[in-house]
């Protein structure tokens, strides 16, 4: 396995989200509304998203849908870790994100050698920032 990605779901505001988060990782965008899929979709489902997909560089880095309505249920146990370059790079990303937020954990020097934070979006998504004192 080479790579991991990351999938979230959304109670009708998907596009919202992965739209921001286009923004945030200054990423590519692809997107498909339930119409425009073959075969029946849910009942309610036409102004909702069937796959979205962040991509930079040719590679996903993060991939998300609307359920069909009323299928969604909202949970804390999916983080989202971050692994940063630079400095820069931790606070900007941290700083656009945590846009409307809430900061669970401010970024600060960790223990084991690294910058690190945690929060969760104004969408629900819980994120962490890791960013190695030697890449600082």
């Amino acid at each position: 396995m080479n790579q991991i990605n990351p999938y979230l779901n959304f109670d009708g505001n998907c596009r919202d989200a992965m739209s921001f988060y286009a923004r945030c990782f200054e990423a590519d965008l692809d997107m498909m509304p339930f119409p425009q899929t073959p075969g029946e979709n849910p009942k309610g489902a036409d102004d909702r998203v069937m796959h979205a997909a962040l991509r930079r560089e040719q590679e996903a880095i993060l991939m998300a849908s609307d359920t069909a309505p009323g299928d969604f249920k909202q949970g804390n146990n999916v983080w989202l870790n971050v692994q940063c370059e630079s400095l820069d790079e931790i606070e900007r990303l941290f700083n656009a994100l945590g846009e409307g937020g809430t900061v669970r954990m401010p970024l600060h020097d960790a223990f084991w050698g690294s910058r690190f934070g945690m929060l969760t979006d104004r969408y629900g998504t819980n994120w962490m920032f890791n960013c190695e004192s030697s890449k600082a």
